[in-house]
Order: structure tokens, then sequence, then C-alpha cells
């Protein structure tokens, strides 16, 4: 049977995605070849990361999705602020940090967990952190490494724009030697 890495997300319009860009070339100046950094392209608000499940099983991900989201109306969220995984002293992940209507994403997530679960997708153990992964610091950084790009992510501010979240989307992962590569299966939108 054939099977798919995907995941829930809400993807993110363009202008948001350019300005990631820029700041990712900012962060680049500084020249850490430890650092691997997501494309912004491939950006996104990750609700549930699913992994390997059977393509014929995306039809009821999709009918879990569209029950999960009845009556919770589009809602903005707005990007700003950088921070890191799990502390400054020991960096994995580096992080924009999104605010705005964050009680309604952190509904909408909670109700995506419950109807996937009913589909036998065991529920999130850690609690719900919405961000978006920018980096990934790279095995052999030395800690020094770490807390310097820390200090830096620290160090820099980011303000980007306001979204509005009107669709969830189901994604697709198809693993690379350049990294993944995204594609959306379904878009559900948010309706009243």
């Amino acid at each position: 049977m054939d099977q798919i890495r995907s995941f829930i997300a809400i993807e993110l319009p363009g202008d948001l995605k350019v300005q990631l860009e820029h700041l990712e070339e900012q962060l680049k100046a500084n020249k850490q070849p430890w650092v691997k950094w997501v494309s912004p392209g491939s950006i996104h608000l990750t609700l549930k990361f699913l992994g390997s499940v059977p393509v014929d099983k995306t039809g009821e991900i999709n009918g879990a999705i569209a029950e999960a989201v009845l009556g919770i109306a589009p809602f903005q969220l707005k990007v700003e602020g950088l921070g890191v995984f799990p502390n400054p002293r020991m960096v994995q992940v580096a992080w924009a940090g999104v605010s705005g209507e964050i009680e309604k994403l952190e509904r909408l997530q909670e109700r995506i967990d419950t109807s996937l679960s009913e589909l036998g997708f065991t529920p999130e153990s850690r609690p719900f952190t919405p961000h978006l992964t920018i980096a990934r610091i790279k095995s052999q950084a030395s800690p020094d490494e770490r807390i310097r790009f820390g200090q830096l992510i620290a160090d820099t501010k980011f303000t980007a724009c306001t979204i509005g979240v009107d669709g969830i989307s189901l994604m697709k992962s198809q693993l690379s030697r350049e990294g993944a590569i995204y594609s959306r299966i379904s878009l559900t939108k948010l309706v009243l």
C-alpha cells in the first residue's frame, strides 16, 4: 500500500515568505556553517505531524479536518519576534514567533488533534507552541557556537506582518538530499 509522509499546517502568504527570506539573509551574514536554514518557501505553521499514512486514508483525514474546523471563523495571527528551542545555551532550533488570536489557533489545533485521535493518530504529548522554524543547528555545532547563535537570535529584532488564517492544509512531505519538499494535498476552508 502506498504511503505518504504528511502533516497538517497553515500555509503562509508570499509577502511573509519574502520577509522571512530577508531575515535569513541578514542572519546568514554571520557565516555559521553548522546552521541548516529552512527555505523560506517551505516555512509553514505546523498544527499536527502525521508521519507516514496510507494514501487511501487521506479522505478520512480530510473529513476529520473538516469536522475540526466547524464553527471556527477565519482569524488573524501576527508573526513577530525570534526565539530558540530548547533554550539560548543549547540552541537546536531557531524560530519566528506567532501571536495574535492565539486562543483560536490553540482551539483549532486541539480540535484537529482530537478529531485525528479518533482515526488512530496519537494525540500530542507536548503542549502546542505555535512558531515558524527558520533554522536547525547541526549536531557538530559546539556548545560555544550554539550560545553565540542563541545570542544572535536574541539580539535580532523581527516584525513581519499580520496574516489572515482562513484555511488549513493537509500537506505532503517528500524527503530529498536538499531537504524536504512540501506540496498541498488539500485545503479545508474555515467558515462559521
